[in-house]
């Protein structure tokens, strides 16, 4: 079994509980906390399993605004059991699209160098378009899979296994790969004191798009992005589970929908 060099990619994502929606239905994140995106715990969690099993190296990846060098973030990823945190810092990126961000992060694995594999999150905790992972595997030109819900090392290349709907795909992944992984992978862990005290002493790095000689343009243009029009509850309560009960609350939703 090869020793693997993992990049485990994350995006900064407002804490949603701290949104709030104004009179015209935008949303407004002035006074919202940033945090890790909570699908790409998942992701941060599934490379340091493997790093556990084959004794390799793993390494954090984040591009963004300047958000993404607060402080308090880059302690929270690097007390998850990563060796090191390498960040692409730039207001150019505040308004990244899914492939500016790509492109972004395709730069900065060339600068690490030696990397193996790529694990990124099912989608983003704010916009969820599940597309960056697929989007970077091609500027790589490195095998791509998403909704991957297990991996398993066998010698050179990995094993990975994809939940559908009425079977469990298994698939031998050449290396290097770069691959989207589900939230029923693994349970994060939740860091300890220990971790968390000694993540200030792991090495961070931040590069702008200046220093990995990148200039970047959005391919796509978010419009608007608002709150969907509020309704009243029915207070409608069906009482019981007979056969009348279930026709009679299936009838309501018929009327809705």
């Amino acid at each position: 079994m090869i020793e693997l060099k993992v990049a485990a990619c994350y995006k900064v994502v407002p804490e949603e509980q701290d949104i709030t929606v104004k009179a015209d239905k935008t949303l407004n994140v002035d006074k919202a906390e940033w945090k890790i995106g909570q699908y790409d715990l998942n992701a941060i969690e599934a490379g340091v399993q493997l790093a556990e099993v084959t004794g390799g190296e793993l390494v954090a990846l984040s591009a963004g605004g300047q958000v993404v060098d607060n402080s308090k973030i880059k302690k929270a990823a690097l007390s998850r059991g990563l060796q090191s945190l390498c960040l692409v810092a730039d207001e150019a990126l505040e308004t990244a699209d899914c492939y500016t961000t790509a492109a972004a992060l395709a730069a900065a694995i060339g600068k690490i160098g030696g990397v193996d594999l790529v694990l990124c999150g099912e989608g983003s905790g704010d916009i969820y378009a599940q597309q960056v992972g697929v989007v970077l595997g091609e500027m790589l030109g490195w095998a791509t899979l998403n909704a991957v819900s297990k991996i398993t090392p066998d010698g050179d290349k990995l094993v990975v296994e994809r939940t559908l709907e009425n079977e469990v795909e298994a698939l031998e992944v050449l290396l290097p790969a770069v691959i989207s992984v589900t939230t029923d992978i693994n349970k994060p862990r939740i860091p300890t004191l220990k971790e968390i005290m000694a993540a200030g002493k792991k090495t961070a790095v931040k590069w702008s798009l200046t220093d990995l000689q990148l200039e970047v343009s959005n391919k796509t243009e978010c419009i608007s992005t608002l709150a969907p029009e509020e309704t009243d509850r029915k207070r409608i309560v069906i009482e019981g589970d007979s056969d009348e009960n279930i026709a009679e609350f299936y009838e309501h939703l018929r009327k809705v929908l």
